[in-house]
């Protein structure tokens, strides 16, 4: 099975603006799909923590071998993403919404530090990535979980710790390595600031957006 597969318009649209490095974001994106897998389809507590579990195993074995075979592990060892920093804590954020039935605000900062700040400073490569790249890699997991859960009450709280963490990226300064996350920063502060979480799929007005924010920042 192809990695493609497992990933949506957005992130396959966003690695293609990472040049050379295309081939390691397209793996973390697709690790972080098979990650949101587990917490989707998770009916019990101690099965998605079980599997959750597998992919932690993976990432830290030593001897590069569990897990071969598996496209996902083979797509991060060969373009050189398994050594990024942020994939454990990429894990932990997940596994809020498969432990917690209930998300409360903490909860919703610790799946946001994880998953989102994670997920950035995977793609940056940079583990003592500054303060404001976790704060974008937070927003846009919040923005993320708001289009895409049922509970109205969730959504909105995660739209408003959003827009609380926002002004910390106000000071970004961008190197042009990061443009792909500078993108889909740009696209979830916002619909942040609107009040709107993520569109499922890719509607003709975002990849407008994406586009123009690809070309002129904004």
């Amino acid at each position: 099975m192809s990695i493609e597969l497992l990933l949506t318009p957005l992130p396959t649209l966003l690695s293609a603006h990472a040049g050379a490095d295309g081939p390691r974001h397209r793996a973390i994106w697709a690790f972080d799909a098979q990650l949101a897998k587990v917490a989707r389809t998770t009916r019990e507590r101690a099965i998605g923590q079980m599997r959750l579990a597998w992919w932690n195993d993976v990432i830290e074995d030593p001897s590069g071998v569990k897990g071969q075979g598996e496209p996902v592990i083979d797509a991060l060892r060969a373009s050189g993403g398994m050594a990024a920093p942020g994939l454990v804590a990429m894990i932990d954020g997940w596994e809020v919404l498969v432990v917690d039935a209930e998300i409360d605000a903490q909860g919703l900062r610790d799946y946001a530090t994880g998953r989102g700040g994670g997920l950035f400073r995977a793609l940056a490569g940079q583990d003592d990535a500054p303060d404001w790249l976790v704060a974008a890699g937070q927003v846009w997991a919040l923005w993320d979980l708001a289009g895409h859960v049922e509970e109205a009450a969730l959504a909105d709280a995660a739209l408003a710790l959003a827009r609380d963490l926002s002004p910390r990226v106000d000071q970004a300064r961008w190197p042009a390595a990061w443009r792909p996350l500078r993108i889909a920063s740009t696209l979830a502060r916002q619909d942040v600031a609107k009040g709107r979480g993520m569109p499922r799929g890719m509607p003709r007005g975002q990849a407008f957006r994406l586009l123009r924010i690809a070309l002129v920042g904004r």
